[in-house]
């Protein structure tokens, strides 16, 4: 048996992700190139209330989300809400959300500073440090892994907080032709691991999280799982992976053409599938301190448009 074929993972035999359906894949990377934004401004759609978004507002939103993965909006500053985040995601099918232990009762992330140290300044998205590459939840486990999130800005910092972002389709296709091998590696199920951690003070503890970097769901969509940390994470000890790692490690740290970079005003966010992203440092002002409001839910959006390969 093909090495390479046994080691893929399931998927429909006619998607782009199936390592044995090279004609799929070559037509869907030739669409995914043409139509992938140039530019964050690319992916900003204004919207005049994002809690009643207009069908053009709704479409446009979702037409980017179709071609990148995500899409940014630009609201008054005004519209100002915790309750925001999930009103918005509702619209775009985004209904389970993800209420992790560091949220507000409502589920909902408040990012900022942690005053006097304190749990939450224990977690880098909580300090004004910059943030590596990575996916939302990395650390969870399969059955609670995270497709869609959404971050809008409700005060910016006075300098820096830039974000990147990475479609995660654009990473696959950078591996996929550099070698298949690199993908056929980053699939299997022990790929990479996120280490058991005992209870803290709060009560919390983790097991081991083993699992891929990329996956894919019951329709095919592609799933991505990374973090570029180097503590607190195990890579599988093998030379297949050890240079599908190489590769996007290089991929992330040379700046590709298709990392998008933007600096969130207020009133602005993003939206979409839990795509490759990663913050600079940032400078506070002390009496208006940066403050985002962030959701991750186990929904993807409802993009139709992200098939239209299949017709091109």
């Amino acid at each position: 048996m093909d090495t390479l074929a046994a080691r893929q993972r399931p998927t429909a035999s006619d998607g782009p992700f199936d390592l044995g359906n090279a004609s799929a894949y070559r037509r869907w990377r030739d669409w995914k190139l043409a139509v992938h934004p140039r530019s964050a401004d690319d992916l900003v759609v204004e919207v005049a209330d994002p809690f009643a978004l207009t069908t053009s507002e709704r479409d446009a939103l979702l037409e980017r989300i179709a071609r990148a993965n995500m899409a940014v909006y630009r609201a008054p500053p005004a519209a100002v809400d915790a309750s925001l985040p999930r009103a918005l995601g509702r619209q775009l099918g985004l209904l389970r959300l993800d209420a992790n232990w560091l949220a507000e009762d409502d589920g909902v992330s408040h990012i900022t500073v942690s005053e006097h140290g304190g749990t939450r300044g224990e977690f880098i998205p909580y300090t004004d440090r910059a943030i590596g590459w990575h996916t939302d939840g990395y650390y969870h486990p399969a059955g609670r892994r995270i497709h869609g999130m959404l971050l809008h800005c409700v005060r910016p910092a006075a300098e820096g907080g830039i974000n990147s972002l990475l479609d995660p389709e654009i990473a696959y296709i950078a591996l996929r032709d550099a070698d298949a091998r690199h993908v056929a590696a980053l699939m299997a199920d022990d790929a990479m691991t996120i280490p058991a951690r005992e209870a803290d003070d709060g009560g919390v503890a983790r097991p081991a999280q083993p699992g891929p970097v990329f996956s894919f769901d019951d329709a095919g969509a592609l799933h991505m799982r990374y973090t570029a940390r180097t503590r607190s994470i195990a890579w599988k000890d093998d030379a297949a992976t050890r240079a599908a790692l190489a590769c996007l490690e290089a991929l992330l740290a040379g700046g590709a053409p298709q990392v998008l970079r933007l600096r969130l005003d207020a009133g602005m966010g993003i939206v979409g599938h839990n795509v490759l992203h990663a913050r600079s440092a940032f400078v506070d002002d002390p009496r208006r301190p940066r403050l985002l409001y962030r959701a991750r839910f186990l929904d993807r959006v409802h993009a139709a448009g992200a098939d239209a390969w299949r017709s091109g």
